[in-house]
């Protein structure tokens, strides 16, 4: 039977229909709202705002759940490979032996970059950050892939091109910055492996791959694939509503994902913990700064906008943060003031009324350190992880047979209309 929730302005009577989800999540659809009564929803920051129907991911802020698929991130975080997890994202249902296998060339056979793209980075400033190059890069792959023939194999091998190259093009950019020579993908090394063999192989010291930090990889961008409508993916799913290509939506998916609030926080959190230890390492003035309303000063890597209990994710990652630490025999005073901070927080009253949970962050930049990636590559690592999740967003967006172009509406609070003043007449 169907649900309606029924509102009354000026003596008219108004029924909106309900939504109802398949984890029971309810929706009150305003979709007529306008025509029927002239009237706008006005919702800040969007929080209480559902923007499409989708099937990929779910999360329950309450109850600290996150599915891809309907599989637990738990699961996947334990059993699955990166492959197989942006396979599950994109297609729907986890690979076949067959279908991973091809998976698997497909990502081989399209991992080198054009020649040419060498230049570019090249050019860039030195100090340039790398989430802004990897945003024009993307981007400027288009100028190399143009259009193919056939959607169909528009979305695969596109789709299959940016999971090969922006791994490849992210160690690019690190050695290229470092004046390196760069490293190309080997075929006979597997998707995260290929990655840190890139990063850290050169001519006179062999890289030699760490099984703990291999794994601790796999975790990460596992934990990372997709997160539902975040900041980064709503990007991805507008500039796609304007029909524009994959790389564009991505290229934007990636300048979001930049910002501090957002993707950057991993890195903040770093920042923050140096902070703290070139200030003595007294993590209690930290807590004390935080709670001080009067004072700016946000304690990065606690608290999340939609989780209102501990966060899935930092629990495996504190897991793998742990495990790698022990297994790579590495004292990092950052941890020590980290897990300080951690306990402390965990048993303060305001932390617990506000429900201030350490998230992933706050353990994933430990993790990235550990295994030698550089503080201003922890956003560009997070976009790699979040890659198969923003192409599985931008896939389903364009199969919706209800698509429309993004355009949210606004309340005026400007000047009513004004006559034109000469500038002679101005004062």
């Amino acid at each position: 039977m169907d649900e309606f929730v029924t509102f009354t302005y000026n003596g008219k009577e108004i029924k909106l229909p309900v939504i109802i989800g398949t984890e029971g999540e309810k929706a009150i659809d305003i979709s007529t709202l306008r025509r029927d009564t002239g009237f706008i929803t006005l919702d800040p920051g969007y929080a209480n705002t559902g923007s499409c129907l989708s099937a990929i991911t779910y999360m329950d802020g309450e109850k600290g759940i996150l599915r891809y698929r309907g599989i637990p991130v738990e699961q996947l975080a334990e059993h699955a490979t990166f492959k197989e997890t942006a396979y599950l994202l994109i297609n729907g249902k986890l690979p076949t032996r067959e279908q991973l296998t091809r998976f698997s060339v497909m990502l081989n056979d399209n991992s080198l970059v054009h020649e040419d793209l060498k230049t570019f980075y090249q050019n860039f400033p030195r100090a340039s950050h790398p989430m802004g190059i990897l945003s024009s890069m993307v981007n400027a792959l288009r100028s190399f892939y143009p259009e193919l023939d056939t959607f169909e194999e528009e979305i695969n091998l596109t789709m299959t091109r940016l999971l090969a190259k922006v791994r490849t093009m992210a160690a690019m950019s690190y050695k290229i910055s470092r004046g390196h020579t760069v490293v190309y993908p080997r075929p006979d090394l597997a998707y995260c492996e290929n990655f840190l063999n890139m990063m850290f192989d050169t001519p006179v010291k062999p890289y030699e791959l760490n099984p703990a930090a291999v794994k601790a990889l796999r975790v990460f961008w596992i934990l990372h694939a997709d997160h539902e409508q975040n900041c980064s993916t709503s990007a991805v799913r507008v500039v796609g509503s304007a029909r524009a290509n994959l790389y564009a939506a991505i290229s934007s998916g990636i300048s979001a994902l930049w910002g501090p609030l957002h993707g950057g926080a991993n890195q903040a959190v770093i920042e923050m913990l140096n902070d703290i230890k070139a200030n003595g390492g007294d993590y209690k003035k930290a807590i004390a700064k935080a709670k001080d309303k009067t004072d700016p000063f946000r304690l990065m890597g606690f608290g999340h906008r939609v989780y209102k209990t501990y966060d899935p994710r930092a629990k495996i990652m504190k897991k793998m943060c742990d495990e790698l630490l022990e297994t790579l025999q590495i004292s990092d005073p950052l941890l020590d003031i980290a897990k300080e901070l951690e306990e402390a927080a965990r048993k303060d009253q305001y932390f617990i009324d506000y429900n201030l949970y350490p998230n992933i962050d706050f353990y994933s930049g430990i993790v990235l350190r550990a295994i030698g990636i550089p503080t201003n590559m922890f956003t560009v690592m997070f976009a790699i992880g979040r890659l198969p999740g923003w192409i599985a967003q931008w896939k389903e967006s364009m199969d919706d047979p209800n698509w429309k172009i993004c355009r949210p509406r606004q309340i005026y609070t400007g000047h009513t209309q004004e006559d034109f003043i000469p500038i002679q007449a101005r004062t």
